[in-house]
């Protein structure tokens, strides 16, 4: 049995389960409560040494960051998420780096309370959240002004790219980040929202 061990609102578990459910793969939710600090449990760390989230067991193994899971789903099941064209894989990898690798990580909520306890307070975490979001959601917004840009990130099949974008756009709305002018992005979402495996994996659908 493919079991996920995740948290509800983890961008990087949100990610995963939009693959999985795209793929039609069965799995076993079990949840890892972030806010009880259960990730760095003796349980969760004999998994994922990183003390992260997600973990995701399949075919034996046991497998660890979102964009590795998705990059082994994608070699395993022809899933689509990557396509097969080199320059076609490049872009791909580069839009979904722009948010995991650099969105991501400094609006982590580790680090945006470090800031915040730093700072004594005079930096908030929606401040934080807001003008790191807020960036790199527009640099991103640049990069889909290309001709590759269809009805999704990269054409009209889902790719890796847009199971890192509808996570990240959900974390703006929850920290009140203005998208309003962003209007690829909007579109984008929008489009993939309506795919009921993606509307599935929201996190609202699978809050413990």
């Amino acid at each position: 049995m493919t079991r996920l061990f995740d948290y509800w609102r983890s961008s990087a578990s949100y990610r995963v389960r939009m693959a999985l459910n795209l793929l039609e793969e069965p799995f076993e939710l079990i949840p890892v409560d972030l806010l009880k600090a259960e990730q760095t449990g003796a349980e969760n760390l004999a998994r994922n040494p990183q003390g992260l989230v997600p973990t995701l067991e399949i075919d034996g193994l046991t497998l660890t960051q979102s964009l590795a899971i998705i990059e082994y789903l994608n070699d395993t099941r022809n899933a689509g998420f990557l396509p097969h064209d080199p320059a076609g894989r490049a872009r791909v990898r580069a839009l979904s780096y722009a948010i995991a690798m650099e969105i991501h990580p400094v609006c982590n909520l580790r680090v945006g309370r470090h800031a915040e306890a730093a700072s004594g307070g005079a930096i908030t975490m929606q401040d934080w959240q807001q003008k790191f979001i807020g960036e790199g959601l527009a640099a991103l917004e640049a990069m889909l002004n290309h001709p590759a840009t269809g009805r999704f990130c990269h054409g009209d099949r889902v790719t890796m790219a847009d199971l890192c974008l509808v996570p990240q756009v959900y974390n703006a709305q929850r920290w009140g980040v203005d998208v309003t002018s962003l209007s690829q992005i909007r579109r984008i979402v929008a489009e993939l929202q309506a795919i009921p495996a993606i509307a599935a994996a929201h996190p609202d659908k699978v809050k413990p």
